[in-house]
């Protein structure tokens, strides 16, 4: 992917009298990136810092203030020959110094305008606040002076020692809150409740305070200065920052990576309290209950969204770039994106491309891609969100952070297509491959149908389906049937023993015996009226016998049609003792099946639109996703309803429906669902279950009348602005 350099530049002239040399107070740091050495600029009084290449590094060494830049140049270039930069690169490397303000030089106002420093690094700098609106940082203070009476303290753990430690203590908490997952996700809808957004917003300042202390101390350890501390607007979040980029300057990769895991480390320390405080705190819940959960959510959470997430400009970024060796990979990456774009879509010969090293090259383009399509996904999910709260407020930061993501872009590929002296002997072409993509692109999205496909999650089950229950107290002491086996009616599905029940129907047995033999001799001594009473007392005896013997019988719970046994296994209550009414487990016939789904009133819009003859749905189980069978008929329940039909399509049961506790500890949908089946033809009832018994999760495909992907999009957005945002 190497291209010919052109080794003349035509502003040569403007430069090569110059004798510009390093600041005094720059140092040179030597580095290693996969295997080659490289050296990194620091000035230590403005935290600037530039990464030269060996050559690069060398040709800057020669200017010394007296020599000039073509005499330099002639020497790099008599020492290296085709490996030295050309009068171009040479261009762009003291650009980029003088910029960073790692370069003096005595310059004329021509060579002022070449370089482009002064006011041009301010506009950039407000630029790119402005476009980071959700980002956006302020500087306070210079927070040195306390990390370094603060790291003293702290360094006896900043060890393995240290971080073993943490580890056993990460995995401890894990360990204590995993048991009570379901109660964890059910207490993110009162976490997020106006309620407690103002508790929630002091644990997430202290939490950040921690973790950008965790930077600090770890950055002084190793001998970094820690110049600045502020506050970043973090999606409207105010968020404490430390600049600890004097990292940037180790020799050593794994101390820069420990500094960017610093956060982190010392932030999910503060959420593995929390979750022991959390789980002893569950019985009496209270503010310090919900303090804890606040800080499990906002620093475990956090963390793993944000910070560790390689694809934003946060912590998991830097670690990421130092564990690859591929420094600044998000500039880079996008540059590499553009060289592509002018090499062999514009077709420019002599681009070149940000690394000449294979394996760089193809890392760059991979993280390129993901951190596009990251974007993108973030700023549709973010938005939503905003909106949902505060629709106001959402809408001017989608607006706002559209232009600056996509319409700034736009202008300045505009730019550079009219004025890039790249394009000069073909920019006729260049423009017409633009309209002529641009138009492709239009077609493609606009224009052209489509398949328009929608999913759904549902559960399998039976058209006749009943609860099973115990029908008299007794313990369990035989199971006959387990769920996924198939029982013919009035066979045994549990066996029941009841002492009680036995010493009973013995005792009931003798009383008759005697009640009988009282009657005998009334009779036999004539004794009318001893004989109508002693034969009460039998008939009497005998209904007690009957209703104890029919008592007995309901301790064998039988199945009540042919079918097979489903949800609670019968084998988990051997030798317990079961009140009568207790569920016993569920009975289907598998004959009969259906799938049975939810989907909210904006997501399931189009099935009330759409006749039955214009879309089609195929389905497919979660055990055998290879094998696709066909929704024969669908049955829609108009009335939307705040009930979870199965508990396997909410979260907690691997599904996608969002759930909310209510006061009978009961988990309800927080949006009204419509429920609808599917159901299927016999033939392929059987492919459906695959051998199991109902309750297994489905994942549904529907297939629409094909539509462009623009009305796809625009439909989509509208179903999901509806069924997030309030105004």
């Amino acid at each position: 992917m190497t291209a010919e350099r052109p080794t003349f530049s035509p502003f040569w002239h403007r430069v090569r009298a110059m004798t510009p040399r390093l600041r005094p107070q720059v140092q040179i740091t030597r580095q290693h990136y996969r295997g080659m050495r490289w050296h990194v600029a620091h000035d230590p009084t403005t935290n600037q810092f530039f990464r030269l290449s060996p050559i690069a590094n060398e040709f800057v060494g020669l200017l010394d203030g007296t020599r000039t830049v073509e005499q330099t140049w002639e020497l790099v270039l008599s020492r290296y020959g085709d490996h030295a930069p050309t009068q171009n690169e040479i261009i762009s490397l003291l650009s980029q110094l003088y910029n960073s303000n790692l370069l003096r030089v005595d310059h004329s106002p021509e060579t002022e305008q070449l370089l482009g420093r002064g006011k041009e690094r301010t506009k950039k700098k407000v630029q790119q606040q402005a476009i980071g609106l959700m980002y956006f940082r302020v500087k306070l203070f210079n927070p040195d002076r306390a990390l370094a009476w603060l790291e003293p303290i702290l360094r006896p753990i900043l060890n393995p020692v240290g971080l073993i430690a943490w580890l056993v203590l990460l995995i401890a908490a894990l360990a204590t809150v995993l048991p009570h997952w379901g109660e964890l996700v059910n207490g993110f809808g009162s976490a997020v409740a106006p309620s407690n957004w103002g508790w929630i917003m002091a644990v997430f300042v202290v939490t950040k305070i921690i973790h950008e202390t965790g930077h600090g101390v770890i950055c002084r350890r190793f001998g970094g200065q820690v110049p600045e501390m502020g506050v970043m607007m973090l999606v409207l979040l105010p968020s404490p920052y430390v600049d600890a980029s004097a990292c940037w300057a180790f020799e050593s990769k794994y101390r820069r990576m420990a500094v960017g895991a610093g956060g982190m480390i010392f932030e999910l320390f503060v959420a593995s309290v929390a979750a022991f405080v959390w789980t002893a705190t569950r019985d009496t819940g209270g503010l310090t209950h919900q303090l804890a959960y606040n800080a499990m959510l906002t620093s475990g959470v956090s963390t793993v969204l944000f910070n560790a997430n390689p694809l934003m400009r946060f912590d998991g970024y830097y670690i990421l770039s130092d564990l690859l060796e591929v420094p600044n990979l998000m500039m880079r990456s996008t540059g590499m994106l553009n060289h592509l774009a002018q090499r062999y879509i514009y077709r420019i010969k002599n681009a070149t491309p940000p690394s000449s090293v294979p394996g760089e090259q193809a890392i760059l383009i991979v993280y390129g891609i993901g951190a596009l399509i990251y974007r993108l996904f973030l700023f549709v999910s973010i938005t939503l969100y905003i909106m949902g709260q505060l629709f106001a407020i959402g809408l001017i930061l989608a607006v706002w952070t559209a232009s600056m993501w996509f319409i700034l872009p736009v202008g300045k590929f505009v730019h550079w297509l009219a004025t890039s002296p790249q394009l000069a002997e073909f920019r006729p072409r260049a423009i017409a491959t633009s309209l002529a993509l641009l138009v492709a692109g239009t077609l493609l999205v606009g224009a052209i149908p489509m398949p328009d496909h929608r999913t759904a999650g549902g559960v399998i089950e039976s058209d006749q389906t009943t609860s099973l229950f115990f029908g008299a107290d007794g313990f369990v002491t035989k199971v006959h049937a387990r769920p996924g086996d198939f029982v013919k009616q009035g066979e045994p599905i549990i066996t029941c023993e009841s002492p009680e029940l036995v010493a009973q129907l013995q005792l009931a047995d003798a009383m008759l015996a005697e009640a009988r033999s009282t009657e005998q001799q009334a009779v036999a001594k004539n004794e009318t009226a001893g004989a109508q009473v002693a034969r009460g007392r039998v008939e009497a005896i005998q209904a007690q016998i009957t209703q104890a013997r029919q008592r007995a019988e309901r301790l064998i719970v039988r199945a009540p049609f042919d079918g097979v046994v489903v949800g609670n296994d019968p084998a988990n209550f051997v030798g317990s003792y079961m009140k009568e009414g207790k569920d016993a487990c569920q009975f289907v016939n598998p004959a009969n099946l259906r799938v049975a789904a939810s989907l909210t009133q904006s997501e399931a819009s189009w099935l009330f639109e759409l006749p039955h003859d214009q879309y089609s749905v195929e389905m497919r189980t979660l055990s055998q996703i290879d094998r696709f069978i066909e929704g024969a008929n669908i049955r829609i329940v108009d009335a939307g309803q705040r009930e979870l039909r199965h508990q396997a399509l909410a979260y907690s049961g691997g599904g996608t429906i969002e759930t909310e506790q209510q006061t009978d500890q009961r988990s309800a949908p927080q949006a009204k669902q419509h429920l609808w089946w599917v159901y299927v033809d016999a033939k392929d009832a059987s492919q459906l279950v695959g051998g199991s018994a109902p309750g297994e999760r489905v994942r549904l495909r529907f297939t629409l009348p094909s539509k462009p992907w623009l009305t796809q999009w625009v439909d989509r957005l509208q179903k999901a602005i509806q069924g997030r945002v309030t105004i």
